[in-house]
């Protein structure tokens, strides 16, 4: 790394701390090459580390590679990949066995011959138990293993606090191509904008959980990667497919906590308010279909009978198992009031996960020269229509093994650009009116939970693409005339989010996974499916070969 004229350059600048850029700085730090990890809250502040189900790997005696990529093919209703998806369900057994050499504490159980073996769990939408875990705490262990690795590695430079604004292209300073050569980054230490000067960019920032009233997501999820690769030239793809995740636990206190799958998995019911069972009437897996159905059965059932929550009831289980399998859950419940061993837990669903997002091909390039995205910030072609349950993290470990393989081919042909135009403040002036940010803020994620969420329909949408219009010209506006916060910089990035959900919602004249729509309620069998891909004002045409 070197730091020429308040210009920071690095091999590689990774925007994003999850187990997607983690994972990618260990095996690019360990070749050699320069990495600057840029983190807009501390490094462990993501969504990786709120993942608690697992990481999906045949491991298990009678599952096979052609069972996960079939069980993923029937969640993803016709729009996954089918090599991608061949790919990544190959690389589950070598994920594991990577992450076993960091140092990942897996949970283990006892043979009956007395060895010692990956404990694995079973998910909706998955055939056999395939998903190893650490206890119900899957992703805070992942992202605390990686992080002792990354802190290890000196070729590594940290920067937390920091938030990124928008990437600089060779197009946007009037040269030939579309190359990432930089970004700009607000240091949130010292409100000052720094530039970073790349040979490599990767958007490993997750996805956009908090365009929507209630999430799972933390706060930083606000769609960031998504909005700055459009803006300088990425196309987007399939931005209608939100996943809501159907158990969240209902407290105004709880934040929309997460109750994992796996509490399904291992035999745990959904109930009315008079305590009977209604999944099996919607689906013959009942608890175990995919979350799309399960989501969908429950905003049916909470609507038809005006209840706030339904309920999910485990406690037929015995104590010790519940305590040992789900301790941070059952800790977590308790501090609400709530014990899992004695009672049923009210659930209600919440937005989990971005299925589209940034379109890339098999190696995590991007439309922009030297600029890759891997995470749940791509959309990558393994989810389809609706993700499997924690195939997520499996997509973030091997893209970011595809990634780091094809930087390393490229990297002795790649070099810094010039010195990179500073952030211009010329024109701009502190605010006096911070009230139309929180206010903006909080009337997007309401509209959107209203008029976009689980199950929509044309005029909801309509209603929502005219206010994403209206706050688009404020925020602009506002953007253009004061100094730039983190806030500021959230919600010009989620109202563009906004607006990629709403305009891919709008093309599709179907339902189909996650997308379902009153007006077109069945999905259409008789067109080959077909993805919905935004092509943004400053594409400059594409250096992929398969998109």
């Amino acid at each position: 790394m070197a730091q020429k004229n308040q210009q920071f350059e690095y091999d590689v600048v990774i925007l994003g701390s999850g187990a997607a850029g983690l994972s990618l700085a260990v095996r690019l730090a360990r070749q050699n090459l320069s990495i600057a990890i840029i983190t807009k809250a501390r490094l462990q502040e993501g969504c990786t580390v709120y993942a608690q189900g697992g990481i999906s790997a045949v491991l298990g005696a009678g599952d096979s590679i052609e069972s996960h990529i079939q069980d993923t093919l029937v969640a993803g209703v016709g729009l996954c990949d089918v090599n991608i998806v061949e790919r990544v369900a190959t690389e589950g057994k070598l994920q594991i066995d990577w992450l076993l050499k960091q140092g990942m504490p897996f949970s283990e159980e006892t043979t009956p011959s007395g060895q010692k073996t990956l404990h694995l769990t079973r998910e909706g939408g998955h055939s056999h138990r395939r998903v190893a875990h650490a206890a119900d705490a899957t992703g805070r262990e992942l992202e605390t293993t990686l992080e002792n690795q990354v802190r290890q590695l000196p070729q590594i430079q940290l920067f937390e606090h920091h938030i990124a604004i928008d990437l600089i292209t060779s197009a946007k300073i009037g040269l030939s191509g579309n190359r990432c050569l930089g970004v700009y980054v607000l240091n949130k230490h010292t409100q000052k904008v720094e530039v970073f000067k790349n040979k490599f960019l990767v958007l490993a920032t997750g996805g956009a959980g908090k365009v929507y009233l209630y999430t799972s997501n933390p706060d930083v999820a606000s769609g960031d990667g998504i909005a700055m690769g459009y803006r300088a030239g990425c196309r987007v793809a399939n931005m209608e497919f939100i996943q809501f995740h159907p158990t969240c636990l209902y407290h105004p206190k709880a934040k929309s906590f997460l109750l994992t799958e796996a509490l399904r998995g291992e035999g745990g019911l959904l109930l009315l308010p008079d305590g009977s069972r209604f999944m099996p009437k919607f689906d013959s897996r009942a608890e175990l279909a995919p979350r799309d159905i399960v989501a969908r059965a429950i905003d049916h059932e909470m609507k038809r009978l005006g209840s706030d929550c339904v309920y999910l009831d485990i406690q037929h289980k015995p104590a010790e198992f519940i305590k040992s399998h789900f301790p941070n859950i059952y800790q977590k419940c308790l501090d609400f009031g709530y014990d899992m061993t004695k009672e049923p837990i009210p659930v209600v669903p919440a937005a989990h996960y971005t299925c589209g997002g940034i379109l890339t091909d098999h190696q995590g390039r991007t439309d922009i020269e030297n600029c890759y995205a891997i995470g749940e910030v791509a959309c990558t072609g393994l989810h389809g229509a609706n993700r499997m349950a924690s195939n997520s993290l499996l997509e973030c470990l091997t893209f970011a093994k595809f990634a780091a393989e094809h930087i390393l081919q490229q990297k002795p042909h790649c070099s810094w650009a010039n010195h990179l135009p500073k952030w211009d403040e010329s024109r701009v002036t502190n605010s006096d009116e911070e009230i139309l940010v929180s206010h903006s803020w909080d009337e997007l994620r309401r509209f959107m939970w209203d008029y976009v969420g689980i199950v929509r329909t044309t005029k909801r949408l309509e209603r929502a693409k005219r206010r994403i219009e209206l706050l688009t010209h404020e925020i602009a506006e506002y953007y253009g005339n004061f100094r730039i916060s983190n806030d500021l910089i959230e919600l010009r990035n989620l109202v563009v989010v906004a607006d990629l959900i709403v305009r891919c919602a709008l093309n599709r004249k179907e339902s189909r996974g996650l997308h379902y729509t009153l007006d077109y309620p069945e999905t259409d069998h008789h067109h080959p499916p077909q993805n919905t891909v935004l092509v943004p004002p400053s594409f400059q045409g594409s250096c992929l070969d398969n998109t």
